[in-house]
């Protein structure tokens, strides 16, 4: 087939998007398809057709791996000759368009909450993953938490604020702070006092006009896939650092992952249970990760849903699938498949 691996964009998640994607690219090249490696906001500016793009497995982007610090996003607009605003760069829509299905390893900002897979539903163009309406559902960890509580999944005691002034009422402590829409712990902070709150709400609104704000669970931290119907060995997350930020997320030996965890059948099936109907609640489809938080009771609480998941060499679902006796290049393939039948349903 004919693939278009989508990465970057203009996301805070951009660097881990890049890495994502060129993994997935260099996987699917391995199972015989025929794959352009491609920016979605830099785009390509040249003048090789689309057919000569893949008949030549045309690798657009050079830098794959993850900065210690979050992307400085003015630059990458800078790399672009327009520097325009419009979030597609040159030729993404017409590349795949000629693509039999393009992949989406996006995180963070349109890539992610709803917007471009809207986008090319109008086009008619054929992309992983799931639908624009359960992105925009998962993003949004407001309207997630709502759902989740409404449907019976588990989440710790929070709120939704949408701004600064309306904070001053939170008292619980520890508390967890973090912006609505983002991901990959970026402009999240965990604080024990009043004062460390206000500097964490206001850190946190630098990056979106809405935060949420949970009480800390204290527990331990897992992650739990789902790719199709099949529902994904659980994996521990145990930083080294105390805390899994963004920095400990996708520099390699900061975190300790374990999978198949280090947990009882009945914790095994709880975390399970909880990650499918989470992934239900949202009605997500083709593959997802949900993060959980398991006390020292054995309850779980679901901290959010992932659309689009990272697949960068430390990322948790290609573990998860490993430990279910699938590897990456299998598992890239498998995604592809998958998505693919929600356009013959």
């Amino acid at each position: 087939m004919n693939i278009v691996v989508l990465t970057g964009g203009l996301s805070m998640e951009r660097d881990v998007a890049i890495s994502s994607g060129g993994k997935i690219a260099k996987a699917l090249r391995s199972k015989g398809h025929n794959v352009v490696f491609m920016d979605v906001y830099l785009g390509y500016e040249g003048d090789k057709t689309p057919a000569e793009l893949f008949s030549e497995n045309s690798d657009l982007i050079k830098s794959k791996s993850v900065a210690e610090d979050i992307p400085d996003i003015e630059a990458v607009k800078a790399m672009r000759s327009d520097r325009g605003d419009c979030f597609l760069g040159k030729s993404v829509m017409a590349i795949c368009r000629y693509a039999d299905i393009t992949f989406f390893a996006l995180h963070g900002g349109e890539g992610e909450n709803g917007q471009l897979q809207a986008a090319f539903d109008i086009l008619g163009i054929k992309y992983t993953g799931t639908d624009y309406l359960s992105a925009a559902l998962a993003m949004d960890k407001g309207i997630s938490r709502a759902l989740f509580e409404q449907r019976g999944v588990r989440i710790a005691k929070g709120k939704k604020y949408f701004n600064s002034d309306s904070t001053g009422s939170w008292d619980i402590f520890p508390c967890i702070i973090k912006p609505c829409a983002g991901g990959s712990s970026v402009g999240l902070t965990k604080v024990d006092t009043r004062e460390q709150f206000d500097a964490a709400v206001k850190e946190a609104f630098l990056y979106d006009d809405e935060i949420v704000v949970e009480q800390f669970i204290d527990g331990r931290e897992f992650a739990v896939g789902v790719l199709g119907n099949e529902v994904l060995p659980p994996i521990e997350i145990i930083p080294t650092t105390g805390f899994y930020d963004y920095k400990s997320k996708y520099q390699a030996g900061l975190t300790i992952e374990e999978c198949p965890a280090r947990i009882t059948e009945a914790e095994d099936k709880a975390l399970r249970d909880s990650a499918y109907a989470a992934y239900q609640t949202l009605g997500l489809k083709s593959y997802a990760r949900m993060d959980f938080i398991l006390d020292k009771d054995g309850k779980t609480y679901c901290l959010e849903a992932n659309a689009l998941p990272g697949m960068t060499p430390t990322s948790l679902l290609p573990q998860e699938a490993e430990a279910a006796g699938i590897d990456f290049a299998a598992l890239c393939d498998r995604i592809v498949e998958i998505s693919l039948k929600k356009y013959k349903e």
